[in-house]
């Protein structure tokens, strides 16, 4: 026979668990408050016992011993009280007890025995704490009570445990019964969910309910990590068509000319000419390819074991120290300025380059006459690399663009490069945790900030 699928959940199980927990400690509870009460009770009645018997004793003749005995069981509403006098020959003389006990020890305790009680309703059976004693005149005085206080103590506490404990119980099973409902229906639209972008479907999320419980705080960590999952993908699918775009264009022309050449070549001259135009082509397709690669190791994070504390001042001089013959080739005003020494904890190749990759945007895209500047300073606890140039800088809103693979502005298609050079500042900021940003309008400002390691 197999269970309802939410009793075999662990949320209804520890709600048994608990229950029954629950079910025991007041139990125990009400245990230890009966036995107290029984205890003190019982206490009680043989100290009234006690009294009254000792008062009967204290009377001087038979007649005065049993009119006391009377009196005492005159009073008698709950009708508790049994008592009786006896001769020597345990012949009853006067009472309420039929006969003497048997068992009952003689100037003894309180005893618990079983007496038959008679009165004018007729004769019942009664169990009570009783004590016997010899009296002067040879015979023996019997004095009981009944039980009935404690059985009425037992009664409520009964009623109170069937009033109390079981709705409690029935509650708590109520309780665990919907939590595992609820949690299974939550399970199960999980499950749904996971099943639909394991299909493919990458824009499907983990439902959440906008509350602090732990499965919430779940669902969004894992929506996150969709969110980062479908980027990727979308991505990678980008990359691929980017690539198949740029790649078909030089590849084509390779073709081409290699099939022209074969065609209409007359002399050898012309075939090296030829194939000096498809080197250079192909050339510029593995360029593109190895730059993608680079990125593509980059943001996998597979340099973070060649982090090594980083001197800034001294990378920026080596990078000027490169682009300065370029840039007076072109007549372009190169200024350094990077007199702070300041460390970063980083990938010193890597940061290398992408600082080269901006100086060489910012000297490319430079008219004659014009001017770049590069420069380290910090700021609080960063430092910052800024290279600003007197280009034509980046149009308004597409900041973000020039920073995709293969992305080129209408300024920039007549210039050689791929596109890829931003992508790769990029991919090397976010590995290092760097923040990276280009100002829009004439003359562009990129800047690269992280935190000192000396902060």
């Amino acid at each position: 026979m197999h269970l309802p699928e939410f009793m075999r959940t662990t949320t209804f199980r520890w709600t048994l668990v608990v229950s029954g927990a629950f079910a025991v400690c007041i139990l125990l509870m009400f245990g230890f408050v009966l036995v107290q009460a029984h205890a003190f009770m019982t206490a009680d009645v043989d100290s009234l016992i006690d009294g009254v018997v000792k008062s009967i004793l204290a009377k001087d003749g038979l007649e005065q011993r049993i009119e006391r005995l009377d009196e005492h069981l005159r009073v008698d509403p709950n009708h508790v009280k049994v008592g009786g006098v006896f001769d020597a020959n345990a012949n009853r003389i006067a009472g309420n007890i039929e006969s003497l006990p048997p068992g009952l020890p003689l100037d003894a305790g309180p005893q618990l025995i079983s007496v038959m009680r008679i009165d004018a309703s007729g004769r019942d059976p009664f169990t009570v704490r009783a004590v016997a004693s010899r009296i002067p005149e040879g015979g023996t005085v019997v004095l009981g009570r009944s039980d009935y206080e404690f059985r009425w103590i037992v009664r409520g506490v009964e009623r109170a445990l069937a009033l109390g404990l079981i709705p409690a119980l029935c509650l708590g099973l109520a309780t665990g019964v919907f939590l595992s409902v609820r949690a299974q229906s939550r399970v199960e639209e999980v499950n749904r969910k996971i099943q639909r972008i394991v299909a493919g479907e990458l824009r499907e999320r983990l439902p959440t309910q906008a509350t602090s419980d732990p499965f919430d705080r779940l669902a969004v960590l894992v929506n996150g990590m969709l969110d980062e999952i479908e980027a990727l993908v979308r991505s990678i699918a980008g990359v691929g068509d980017d690539i198949a775009h740029d790649l078909r264009t030089p590849l084509t022309r390779v073709r081409v000319c290699l099939e022209r050449a074969r065609q209409n070549a007359t002399t050898l001259g012309d075939l090296q000419a030829v194939v000096d135009q498809a080197i250079v082509s192909l050339d510029q397709s593995l360029t593109m390819t190895t730059a993608l690669l680079r990125i593509a190791e980059i943001e996998h994070g597979r340099r973070l074991d060649g982090f090594r504390d980083v001197a800034l001042a001294e990378l920026v001089r080596e990078v000027a120290d490169l682009y300065e013959p370029i840039a007076e080739d072109k007549k372009v005003t190169f200024v350094v300025a990077a007199k702070e020494e300041v460390t970063v904890h980083g990938d010193r190749d890597l940061l290398f380059e992408a600082v080269a990759n901006l100086v060489d945007n910012a000297v490319k895209f430079t008219p004659e006459g014009g001017r770049v500047e590069l420069s380290l300073s910090r700021m609080d606890d960063d430092a910052v690399v800024r290279v600003r140039d007197s280009g034509p800088g980046i149009a308004a809103g597409e900041e973000d663009l020039v920073t995709r693979r293969f992305y080129r502005s209408d300024k920039s298609r007549r210039d050689p490069g791929l596109g890829l050079g931003l992508s790769l500042v990029t991919a090397i900021m976010k590995l290092h945790g760097f923040r990276f940003a280009l100002s829009p309008g004439p003359g562009c400002v990129a800047e690269i900030a992280g935190q000192r390691a000396n902060a």
